[in-house]
């Protein structure tokens, strides 16, 4: 797995920020982010979710992620690998960390938090995955989700049900439907084809990014 470390100005240690791409993989879109957020002075880690590859193929990223996102515990272990990777960084905070992502990194980053992962905050777009009855309740942060409402992979069915799945465990969620807004909705347009519903929609990718800066604003704040 190759993922890409952006490090804020300074010597300190600083809150830390752990980002999941979609399920194509990690591209350029989520290296800027990452380097976005250490510019607002957390340390960030874009990981990787198929060994330095970018799944350009629908059909083969289909292949690969269907099975991934089946799988809890594939799914933890990527997201324990990158996470041990961004708490041994001299300037991460240990303790002071929170998960994004898009995606299949959406739904790595929830797993994580099922998992009982000491986390500040998840903010998932794209990635309203359910997980095993009872351990949303392990979740020990805030969760924020958005979606675009008229995502048909991420449709009103998927999206009730990991509503269900947070208000029964307790878990103090938020949800935000971008009206208008399908899937990937957050992502710059790309050269290669994509599935059905997939589409870019630029007033809503600003405002989702500005929805979890703010997330991170408030429950992981940056502090000189």
């Amino acid at each position: 797995m190759i993922g890409h470390l952006a490090l804020p100005a300074g010597v300190d240690r600083r809150p830390a920020v752990l980002l999941g791409p979609e399920g194509t993989g990690l591209s350029d879109v989520e290296r800027r982010r990452a380097d976005a957020l250490a510019e607002l002075g957390y340390v960030a880690l874009a990981f990787d979710l198929h060994g330095g590859r970018y799944l350009g193929d629908p059909e083969e990223m289909l292949a690969r992620c269907m099975p991934l996102l089946a799988d809890p515990d594939r799914m933890r272990g990527i997201g324990h690998a990158a996470l041990d990777v961004l708490r041994i960084e001299p300037r991460t905070d240990p303790d002071r960390i929170a998960a994004v992502g898009y995606g299949t990194g959406g739904a790595i980053a929830l797993e994580l938090g099922r998992d009982g992962v000491n986390l500040r905050a998840i903010a998932t777009v794209n990635g309203l995955i359910t997980g095993r009855p009872g351990e949303a309740a392990r979740i020990c942060c805030p969760v924020w989700a958005g979606v675009g409402s008229e995502d048909p992979i991420m449709a009103p069915a998927q999206r009730d049900a990991f509503t269900a799945e947070m208000q029964a465990a307790g878990v103090d969620w938020r949800l935000v439907v971008y009206g208008g807004a399908l899937h990937a909705f957050h992502h710059p347009p790309v050269d290669h084809t994509v599935r059905p519903g997939v589409g870019y929609h630029p007033r809503h990718a600003q405002r989702a990014w500005r929805d979890v800066v703010a997330l991170l604003a408030e429950c992981l704040p940056v502090t000189d």
